[in-house]
């Protein structure tokens, strides 16, 4: 097959490219720039993705490898698609997740269609830690043989119909493997370290990127029963679940229930509060018809553990999904992924817990 490979300049797009070529594709090699570092930034202390430098690595381990390699400038689409989208959702007291966001609408699912059109690839294989499976009369995503790797929750929220363009050639390898496989191939990212920051903020807090967006914008911090604690500088800078950084003091530890826009207020509370059995969803994104779901289990953010589903009722405005047990600090703005054993159903954007 021609197969375009999605290369970061990391060590699993780069393994990725290579076990395809081995296995007797024709394989391209694809980097998209997304943004510039300034020269105030040390990429040495930089644990990012899609920067000048990885720009290079790419084309390296391409040359390596002797396959072609094209960089495509995609700073506009992926401001416009990404990053506006990070500062509205936070800007409306919203905790986003711009990486399900991203392969959504840029570097997994987008992209896709795109090389599909503008070079003719029958598939497009990226280095997620993610399996594609048949389940249930459909070519779906499934969770990486190697779990503490597991990146599946990112890719809820990708469109069905892009499955199919979709590759991992990673899925059933460990990290450990991956590094080991580019030791023995001598490429020149082997060594490199793994990207694990959200690739814009260059190191920065959310609440600092956002506050050089939209500015300062105090308010207070008020306690559920209605006492004010404080004062914050921006609602930007709280998440529901927050515990430390709040710039308060009381007798117990208080964590951040509700991040209130239309009175420019951070609600506080004990712990037990953020304890919920119904969530609210703007949309499912379903992978597979929602009647075909059975022993269905929701992760309500990355890592969460996962807790079976009582029932999913779709309202005017969206879906309620009512679980057998409590989740706690279910996030607005945060994606709700759901799982059928190791299979990835689809997911959708919490809106109210």
């Amino acid at each position: 097959m021609r197969i375009a490979v999605g290369m970061s300049g990391g060590v699993d797009s780069s393994v990725s490219a290579l076990l395809l070529k081995m296995a007797g594709h024709e394989v391209i090699g694809v980097t998209l720039r997304f943004h510039t570092i300034p020269e105030s930034c040390s990429t040495d202390d930089l644990r990012v993705c899609c920067s000048p430098e990885d720009v290079k690595d790419a084309a390296k381990v391409s040359e390596k490898l002797g396959i072609p390699h094209i960089t495509f400038d995609w700073e506009r689409i992926f401001k416009e698609r990404v990053i506006d989208y990070f500062v509205q959702e936070y800007a409306e007291g919203k905790t986003p997740n711009p990486c399900a966001i991203c392969n959504r609408d840029v570097k997994t699912g987008f992209l896709a269609r795109y090389l599909r059109e503008a070079v003719g690839i029958d598939k497009l294989a990226t280095g997620h830690y993610a399996r594609i499976v048949e389940y249930k009369g459909s070519k779906v995503i499934a969770k990486a043989e190697d779990k503490s790797k597991d990146q599946s929750y990112f890719l809820a929220l990708v469109r069905s119909k892009d499955i199919d363009l979709i590759e991992f050639p990673l899925g059933e390898l460990t990290k450990d493997r991956v590094r080991q496989i580019a030791k023995e191939h001598n490429l020149p990212v082997a060594e490199k370290r793994d990207s694990q920051e959200v690739c814009f903020l260059m190191g920065r807090k959310p609440g600092e990127f956002i506050k050089d967006v939209v500015g300062v914008k105090e308010g207070l911090i008020v306690h559920v029963s209605g006492k004010v604690m404080g004062k914050h500088t921006g609602i930007y800078n709280f998440t529901v679940g927050q515990r430390k950084g709040l710039g308060i003091s009381y007798h117990e530890p208080l964590y951040v229930l509700q991040v209130d826009t239309q009175e420019n207020k951070v609600v506080v509370g004990e712990k037990e509060k953020l304890y919920k059995k119904s969530i609210k969803l703007a949309y499912i994104n379903a992978h597979i018809p929602l009647q075909k779901w059975e022993e269905v289990y929701a992760v309500v953010r990355y890592r969460a553990k996962p807790v079976k589903v009582k029932d999913i009722k779709e309202e005017r405005d969206g879906y309620v999904v009512e679980l057998k047990e409590e989740v706690w600090g279910a996030t607005p703005g945060q994606v709700c992924a759901f799982y059928e054993g190791e299979v990835l159903l689809g997911g959708g954007i919490i809106t109210k817990a």
